[in-house]
């Protein structure tokens, strides 16, 4: 779920006194990947979005742990106002999404690279848009849409549209809601958005549902 599903607690917003690796810690204790305890935690960190984060994030990434690489993207997706470390992170969850094989750090990814919102992710996110695996697919199907461009990368409309027609109905209402709220019918022509459907797409972000 989206870290916007959770509003910080008062106090929360500036991290405590905690340091970055006692947040980590403390997230780490909570082995729901929605609990309560490990959102708080991430909103935290998020909301120091310093150098110091960054780095612990990066490194959770390439952790033999999946639990530990599933929460460095969680982090690293919407790490800082106006995401000021976008650069170094895509080579990151760029490299996940070609190597992992854990299925909820795959989605983590996916979800991430919907938040970063960059066509340079484009190409990881059409590639896991035809993995086996419902989970795999829905992550691609809620990033697809924030990353493609507009107008629209053919390839990853094409992409978006076959992720419609999935068997997964989850994965297939998800896609057609992405290509409904860009103004796009499954088989047709790209049609020019209007501002409230912009709007509503840039909503998606607080409002991915889990598979």
């Amino acid at each position: 779920m989206g870290v916007s599903e959770r509003p910080p607690a008062a106090g929360d917003r500036d991290g405590g006194a905690k340091p970055a690796h006692e947040l980590i810690r403390l997230a780490l204790t909570d082995t729901d990947p929605d609990g309560p305890v490990r959102w708080r935690m991430i909103t935290m960190l998020l909301a120091r979005g310093d150098p110091e984060t960054f780095a612990v994030a990066r490194r959770l990434c390439a952790s033999a742990d999946p639990a530990e690489r599933v929460l460095g993207a969680d982090i690293l997706g919407e790490l800082g106002r106006n995401h000021p470390f976008r650069d170094r992170t895509l080579p990151v969850l760029r490299a996940l999404a070609a190597d992992e094989d854990d299925l909820r750090v795959l989605y983590s990814v996916l979800i991430a690279f919907g938040h970063l919102r960059d066509g340079r992710a484009l190409p990881s996110v059409i590639d896991l848009a035809g993995h086996g695996h419902s989970t795999v697919r829905y992550g691609a199907a809620y990033a697809l849409p924030h990353v493609m461009g507009d107008p629209p990368d053919a390839a990853g409309l094409a992409a978006l549209r076959r992720l419609a027609a999935d068997t997964d109905e989850d994965v297939a209402d998800w896609a057609a809601l992405g290509l409904s709220l860009n103004g796009l019918a499954p088989n047709a022509t790209p049609a020019k958005r209007s501002s409230a459907s912009r709007g509503q797409v840039d909503d998606l972000g607080g409002q991915v549902l889990d598979p």
